[in-house]
């Protein structure tokens, strides 16, 4: 997992009910969820349009939909971000430097290849997430909490989709 750095971020006023020195720690943990869930997707969309083999089809849709999640889920902790007066960063440079995530095994093509790194990825992405509820519970934040425990809730299912193509 990346750090979630030590220096002041940039950030403009808000009148959330969060205390200052909380808001730039959330800020800083939000913008570590969303290098990490940037990554995924660009890795599951590669996935999607690389997969080969016997399951092509369910593959490639089942990766479309759960890139589809990641997303969305991307834009939800991007917006948390702002309106807590942070800068979202999700340029592909921010992305780079700071996502914690293993590098997709651009050697796999077949499902089987493929889902192992995916599942990989997507467990780590969602026990990154599971580490945040509790960081953000430690920082008085109900709203991010829900955030990251929504989001939680939605990479388990993705995983359990994925997983049980290689059960």
């Amino acid at each position: 997992m990346a750090a979630t750095g030590t220096s002041a971020a940039r950030t403009y006023k808000s009148n959330v009910g969060v205390p200052e020195q909380n808001r730039q720690a959330l800020i800083a943990l939000l913008n570590s969820r969303l290098a990490d869930s940037i990554n995924l997707r660009s890795q599951i969309k590669w996935a999607h349009w690389n997969v080969k083999g016997m399951h092509f089809i369910q593959l490639h849709e089942l990766f479309d939909s759960v890139s589809s999640h990641v997303d969305d889920q991307s834009d939800t902790i991007a917006e948390r971000i702002v309106a807590l007066g942070g800068v979202a960063n999700g340029t592909a440079r921010e992305v780079a430097a700071r996502s914690g995530l293993k590098e997709a095994d651009l050697s796999a093509s077949d499902g089987a290849a493929q889902l192992k790194w995916l599942v990989h990825n997507v467990a780590h992405h969602a026990n990154a997430m599971r580490t945040a509820v509790q960081e953000a519970g430690d920082l008085s934040d109900d709203i991010t909490v829900d955030l990251f425990t929504t989001l939680t809730r939605d990479l388990d299912k993705d995983l359990w989709f994925l997983e049980a193509h290689l059960q």
